[in-house]
C-alpha cells in the first residue's frame, strides 16, 4: 500500500482540511494498493482561491512563455511516461500494451497538439473598425473520469494552460494515481503556483462544491449523463460556462456494400478494446437483416479471440472492468439481454472460464436485438456488443438516431455511400470504415451526450472568451 494523502494547492503538497481516506482497488486482484484523501468543500475553497489569485498574472503571460511551459511539461511527462502507464494498468486494469501505446500516449499527444495550435493561433483579429480579442475564460474546474484518465485530464489541462487559464482538477477517485503523477509533472516543469491545483474526492464532497463555486468561471466535466445533469444544475446559479462530454450508445451501420469480414471483425475488436469502457464504443452494430446469420458467424469468431485476463500477462487483449460496481452493473445488463429475448451469440454472465478473481467480464455478443431492448438503450460500458438487424437503409438511419445519445457513430461501406449515410446521423463524430481518432478533430456530442467540444482547435477555443473592442481601428 502506498499513500497519496496530500492535495496539490498553490504550488505545494498540503494536507486535507479533514482526515478521510479511501482505498484504491486494483480491479485485477480486488485488493487495495493505494490510499488517497477525500476532499471537502474547505479544500475546494482553498484550491479555487489559489487559482483565482494566480489568474491575473498567468492570463497575461506571452504566447512564447506558454509555448515554453508546454514544452517543459512534455519533457517531464516523457521522463515519467512508464510510471504513468503502469499506474493506469494498476488502478483501472488496462493491459500494459494499451496503457503504454494508447492510454499514456494520449496525454502526451494532447499536450503536443495544443502546443502546435498555440504556436499558430492568433488571439486578435480586426473586423472593420472593431478588434476582436480572444481571452482566457478564467478559473476552470475539471472533473474527469476513470476510463481514459490521463487522456481526459490532458485534453482539458493542455488547452487551458495554452490560453492562460488557471484550474482545479478533481480526477476520478476510482483511478486517481495517474493524476497525482501528472501534478508532480506540472510542478517539476515549472507551472507557476496556483495555476494548477488538484483535490481528490468524490462527486458529493468535491465535485458539487467545485461546480457551484462562485469563483469558478467554467466547469468541464466528463462522465455519465446522470452526473453531467447534476453538474449543470450546480453550476446554473452562477451562470458559469459548462462543457459536458457524457454517455454514448453509438450505432455502427454496416452497409450492404461493406467488406463484411473486415467490418464486422474490426468492429468487435473495437468494441471490446479497453474492456468496452469507452463512451464512443461501437456498441450497437446495425446489419442488413438478410445477412445477420453471416454477421453472427464472423462476430462470434472474432469475440472468441478476445482474451480477457491479467493486464500484466503476455497475450491479454482486455483486462478487468474497473470496479465491483461496474462489474455488477454489466452482469445485470447481460442478464437483462437474455431475459428480454436477445440471442446470446457468445459470452454471457459470469467471469471468463478459469478466472475466479478480479472484475473480469466475458466478451459478449448478442444478436436479434431490437432497439427497444435495455441492452440497446442503456450504456453498458463493458465488453458487450448488440447486433440489430435492419430492413433497409432508411430503417438503419432511423434506428441509429433513435437514442437519447449522440456522441459517436460508425458507418462502413463503399466510401461515397458511407459519406452520404454519415451526413444523416445525429451525432458529434462519425467514423467511416473504422477510421481511428484524430486529435485535431472536435470530440463531443449531440443530445444527452453533452455540449461543447474537446480536442484540437475546437477544444482550444472552449477556454476563450470573445471580446469586441469597437472603434479600435476608427480613422
Amino acid at each position: 500500500m502506498k499513500d497519496y494523502l496530500k492535495f496539490y494547492i498553490d504550488g505545494q503538497w498540503v494536507d486535507p482540511a479533514e482526515k478521510k481516506t479511501l482505498d484504491v482497488i486494483n480491479p485485477a486482484t480486488e485488493e487495495p494498493f493505494a490510499r488517497i484523501s477525500m476532499g471537502s468543500a474547505k479544500d475546494v475553497d482553498k484550491a479555487v482561491a489559489a487559482a483565482k489569485a494566480a489568474f491575473p498574472k498567468f492570463s497575461t503571460t506571452t504566447k512564447q512563455e506558454r509555448i515554453e511551459l508546454l514544452q517543459s511539461i512534455m519533457a517531464v511527462y516523457q521522463k515519467r511516461y512508464a510510471e504513468i502507464a503502469a499506474a493506469i494498468t494498476e488502478e483501472m486494469g488496462a493491459p500494459q500494451k494499451l496503457s503504454q501505446n494508447a492510454q499514456a500516449a494520449m496525454g502526451i499527444a494532447h499536450l503536443n497538439t495544443n502546443l502546435e495550435i498555440l504556436k499558430k493561433y492568433e488571439f486578435e483579429e480586426d473586423k472593420g473598425p472593431t478588434r476582436i480579442l480572444r481571452e482566457p475564460v478564467g478559473v476552470c474546474a475539471f472533473i474527469t473520469p476513470w476510463n481514459w484518465p490521463i487522456n481526459q485530464i490532458a485534453c482539458k489541462v493542455a488547452p487551458a494552460l495554452a490560453v492562460g487559464c488557471t484550474m482545479v482538477l478533481k480526477p476520478s477517485e476510482v483511478a486517481p494515481i495517474n493524476a497525482y503523477i501528472f501534478a508532480e509533472v506540472l510542478h517539476e516543469a515549472g507551472v507557476p503556483k496556483g495555476v494548477f491545483n488538484l483535490v481528490n474526492g468524490d462527486g458529493v464532497g468535491v465535485g458539487s462544491p467545485l461546480s457551484a463555486h462562485p469563483d469558478v468561471d467554467m466547469v468541464s466535466f466528463t462522465g455519465s449523463t446522470r452526473a453531467g445533469i447534476l453538474v449543470s444544475k450546480a453550476a446554473a446559479d452562477t451562470v458559469k460556462r459548462v462543457a459536458l462530454e457524457l454517455g454514448g450508445k453509438s450505432a455502427n451501420i454496416v452497409l450492404d456494400d461493406a467488406d463484411f469480414k473486415k467490418a464486422v471483425a474490426g468492429s468487435v475488436f473495437g468494441m471490446m478494446s479497453n474492456s468496452g469502457q469507452s463512451c464512443n464504443a461501437p456498441s450497437r452494430m446495425l446489419v442488413p437483416a438478410s445477412r445477420q446469420d453471416e454477421v453472427i458467424a464472423i462476430a462470434k469468431a472474432a469475440a472468441e479471440q478476445v482474451k480477457a485476463g491479467d493486464p500484466n500477462a503476455e497475450g491479454t487483449v482486455i483486462g478487468p472492468v474497473v470496479s465491483e460496481v461496474q462489474f455488477n452493473k454489466i452482469q445485470g445488463l447481460i442478464q437483462k439481454g437474455i431475459e428480454e429475448g436477445a440471442t446470446l451469440v457468445t459470452g454471457g454472465p459470469g467471469r471468463p472460464e478459469g478466472v475466479n478473481k478480479g472484475y473480469y467480464v466475458r466478451p459478449t455478443v448478442f444478436a436479434n436485438v431490437t432497439n427497444d431492448m435495455t441492452i440497446a438503450r442503456e450504456e453498458i460500458f463493458g465488453p458487450v456488443m448488440a447486433i440489430l438487424p435492419y430492413k433497409d437503409e432508411e430503417d438503419a438511419v432511423k434506428i441509429a438516431n433513435d437514442t437519447v445519445y449522440g456522441l459517436s457513430g460508425y458507418v462502413q461501406g463503399e466510401p461515397e455511400h458511407a459519406r452520404k449515410v454519415a451526413a444523416r446521423l445525429r451525432t458529434g463524430n462519425v467514423h467511416l470504415n473504422l477510421a481511428g481518432p484524430d486529435l485535431n478533430a472536435p470530440f463531443g456530442g449531440y443530445k444527452q451526450s453533452g455540449n461543447g467540444r474537446e480536442w484540437g482547435e475546437f477544444g482550444f477555443e472552449e477556454f476563450l472568451e470573445v471580446k469586441a473592442v469597437l472603434g479600435y481601428n476608427a480613422a
